[in-house]
């Protein structure tokens, strides 16, 4: 059974969709084409209080649940899933951490300009030479008194060059073959401290309304208010992050599917070939049944494991099968709907071809899909 929607989620549900046909939609062919970062529509959106939706009310935000979250990346993504991508980093990997680990005084001074919008977030974990390996980061935090000094490289930081508020994760005492995932620690950063440098923003093939950059930190000093959570923690605190992450990605996958799936019906039932709409031939029936079927069943699984983390329960398992089988959703979907436009779905005029490159990326980023399945196999053999 799917799960039902609260009376309340629906409304944040529809509240996203109406923003987004007025203020999203007209833009997002010419956001794409000319790689436009839409800062002024991510502003509108905190105004509505979107960047705010689970952050708890006493730190001014909504207070909602994981659910109304997903509703909320995956209408976006059905629009856009630049800006998408931007919320759920903000939210998921920047915000939760923070309210998760901080101390009561890092609490009440960052989450409540990120409930409201005034600052944006961002997470750096992954590093030229790290990616699916997190825990051979490399980046320095040496202690300088009271404060540290950050020094490294950051790569594939999203909406890292226009981020006020950064979760870096950075090593604290010397890599250890043996131990590698220990001595990490984790640290909020702001880009006014000296040493913060904005590096080579990269030239994607998708997503390309939200920037996606190299951070280089020279020496950079960060106050020791700022470490985050116990020194030493931060490769669990990334791990915990990237379970809740990954919801986001997996939101982001199904708006991707969700409006290739839309666009398919709606050209499907107007494209005339002989003699008859192409929606009336067998073949292309077939093809929309299982990108629906497919989409349906992505969904489920999402909103039960929100649930799920909700009541306080492990998503490990069922955040990364949700990821796996949302972005897999998503690249299947969209390659379908390349294929019922035919030569049309291959030229930029129409969107199947934006939202055919938008979708590749969310089975590479917060884990390939080949790091779920050893994520879910490792988790299935801890539960025989």
């Amino acid at each position: 059974m799917i799960p039902e929607l609260t009376d309340a989620q629906r409304e944040v549900q529809a509240l996203v969709r109406e923003f987004c046909q007025r203020e999203v939609a007209p833009h997002t062919a010419a956001w794409d084409a000319d790689h436009h970062v839409p800062l002024d529509t991510l502003r509108a959106l905190a105004a509505l209080g979107v960047l705010g939706v689970t952050i708890p009310e006493e730190h001014g935000g909504a207070g909602l649940d994981h659910t109304t979250l997903c509703l909320v990346v995956e209408e976006l993504a059905r629009h856009d899933p630049g800006i998408s991508v931007a919320i759920a980093v903000h939210a998921g990997l920047t915000a939760a951490p923070i309210k998760s680990h901080g101390t009561a005084e890092q609490q009440a001074r960052m989450l409540p300009p990120l409930a409201s919008g005034e600052q944006l977030g961002c997470y750096a974990l992954t590093e030229p030479d790290a990616g699916s390996d997190t825990a051979s980061i490399r980046l320095r935090a040496e202690r300088d008194g009271d404060d540290w000094l950050l020094t490294g490289t950051k790569a594939w930081v999203t909406t890292g060059s226009h981020a006020d508020v950064i979760i870096v994760i950075a090593r604290s005492t010397p890599l250890s073959d043996s131990h590698k995932s220990r001595g990490i620690s984790a640290f909020i950063v702001t880009p006014d401290l000296p040493g913060f440098h904005v590096g080579k923003k990269e030239d994607k093939m998708g997503l390309r309304a939200s920037p996606t950059v190299q951070l280089n930190l020279d020496e950079m000093r960060v106050p020791g208010a700022n470490l985050l959570g116990e020194e030493g923690q931060g490769f669990l605190y990334a791990m915990r992050s990237l379970d809740h992450g990954r919801l986001g990605i997996a939101a982001q996958a199904l708006g991707i599917a969700r409006a290739a799936l839309e666009h398919s019906l709606d050209y499907a039932s107007q494209r005339v070939q002989f003699g008859t709409v192409i929606g009336d031939f067998q073949a292309i029936q077939f093809k929309v049944a299982d990108m629906g079927a497919r989409i349906a069943s992505a969904r489920a699984l999402l909103h039960a494991t929100g649930a799920a983390k909700d009541r306080g329960e492990s998503t490990t398992l069922y955040g990364s099968m949700s990821k796996l089988l949302a972005s897999e959703t998503a690249m299947w979907v969209a390659q379908q709907a390349v294929q019922i436009f035919g030569g049309y779905g291959y030229v930029k005029e129409y969107p199947v071809e934006r939202l055919f490159r938008d979708a590749k990326v969310t089975e590479l980023y917060e884990g390939t899909s080949e790091i779920q399945r050893i994520v879910i196999a490792r988790e299935l053999y801890a539960q025989s």
